[in-house]
């Protein structure tokens, strides 16, 4: 796992065993069989008191902020994200070349189109958030949480995703223009959601699929008559591993 997927750390890939394999690995144990120099990490702090707060909101606020991709022909291009804080779940990201506050509201239109429950926005200070945009998020029955000022850690849940988006995908490949950058993100977002283990949430996956029975901890052994399957993501970037039973 480790040579198959250079950024991950000894963390994920003993999360990747449990969730997946239920085999239960020590991440001390996987790092002394991983080879010198490979694995990846990286960490963020928030405020004591805001993080509280938003510790006892989660379920209901949204994080959302931007990141920059450079293209093959060096074009700038902007990429927006929403972030379900208490999930960790990523609910929308979208790519512009010209970001502006009436596309920023239409993200916003997107995100809280459906029912949900939802009671807080969080962002940045950021001017592309203009009063006005503000004042239609407000209105979609919400309410909007800036950022103090010169405090970027006060959104460290979106500086995190946006962290392990260049590290996992931005990183490793160069999209090829907005199009190309949009596909690539929507297969990276279903694999954040659905296949990559995350050790904030225990370690579990932010959207697990309905319909699959949970994978019995076996200690360090697979269980009888299984084996292990692997699905490459974006080209071999990423792996995700899952057990399907041998054929009688």
């Amino acid at each position: 796992m480790a040579r198959s997927n250079p950024t991950w750390g000894e963390e994920r890939i003993a999360a990747e065993l449990l969730l997946k394999l239920g085999l239960r690995v020590s991440p001390r144990t996987v790092r002394r069989y991983m080879a010198r120099g490979t694995g990846g990490g990286g960490r963020g702090a928030v405020a004591q008191r805001r993080a509280t707060f938003v510790r006892t909101h989660a379920q209901a606020v949204v994080a959302c902020d931007f990141c920059v991709a450079v293209t093959a022909t060096f074009r700038v291009l902007y990429v927006f994200v929403a972030l379900e804080v208490g999930s960790r779940r990523l609910v929308h990201v979208n790519v512009t070349s010209h970001p502006t506050a009436a596309w920023t509201l239409q993200q916003f239109r997107e995100v809280l189109a459906a029912s949900h429950a939802y009671r807080f926005v969080l962002h940045d200070r950021d001017s592309i958030y203009s009063p006005w945009v503000d004042t239609a998020v407000v209105a979609m029955g919400v309410r909007v949480l800036r950022t103090p000022v010169q405090a970027p850690t006060a959104n460290a849940f979106c500086g995190r995703l946006l962290g392990s988006l260049h590290r996992e995908c931005l990183d490793y490949l160069i999209p090829l223009g907005e199009d190309h950058l949009r596909k690539i993100l929507r297969v990276w977002r279903l694999h954040y959601n659905r296949g990559r283990p995350h050790s904030s949430l225990g370690p579990g996956l932010p959207e697990p699929l309905l319909g699959l029975r949970a994978i019995p901890i076996t200690g360090h052994r697979l269980p009888d008559k299984a084996w292990v399957v692997v699905r490459p993501i974006l080209g071999g970037l990423h792996h995700e591993y899952g057990l399907e039973k041998l054929a009688a």
